[in-house]
């Protein structure tokens, strides 16, 4: 089960990463391409910078190729072992599958890079006004 607390919970949901109580990002969905990567400037909870330095996220391209290497074998894994397609249908399959989760790759991956350098505060979490 993964609940408050746990950096899972960050970064799936794209919680604030000190305190789990709000999303980091303007727009929850993340298919609003427009705004798939427009993040909150501070946590308006317990008050949390998440730009810590201009060009913050650009660290978090390293993670987004790792992700996408990741979705890219599990389509083939589906298409090309599992249903026994032709190679040519698995790399369409690759193709189509990076091009559909493209949003949901690049927000994971901000979570998980701004979660390597934050960590959950209970006190934050549980005070109401920190600021």
């Amino acid at each position: 089960m993964i609940r408050k607390g746990m950096k899972l919970y960050s970064i799936l949901f794209g919680a604030c990463p000190k305190c789990h109580h709000e999303s980091m990002y303007t727009v929850k969905n993340p298919y609003v391409l427009s705004d798939t990567l427009k993040i909150n400037e501070n946590c308006s909870h317990c008050g949390t910078k998440y730009r810590m330095e201009p060009s913050f996220f650009y660290g978090s391209m390293y993670i987004s190729y790792a992700l996408g290497v990741a979705f890219a074998v599990a389509a083939f894994i589906v298409s090309f072992v599992i249903f026994e397609t032709s190679l040519t249908v698995a790399f369409f399959a690759i193709i189509l599958t990076l091009i559909g989760f493209m949003p949901i790759i690049m927000r994971l991956s901000r979570n998980i890079w701004i979660n390597l350098f934050m960590g959950y505060d209970k006190s934050l979490a549980e005070s109401k006004n920190p600021s």
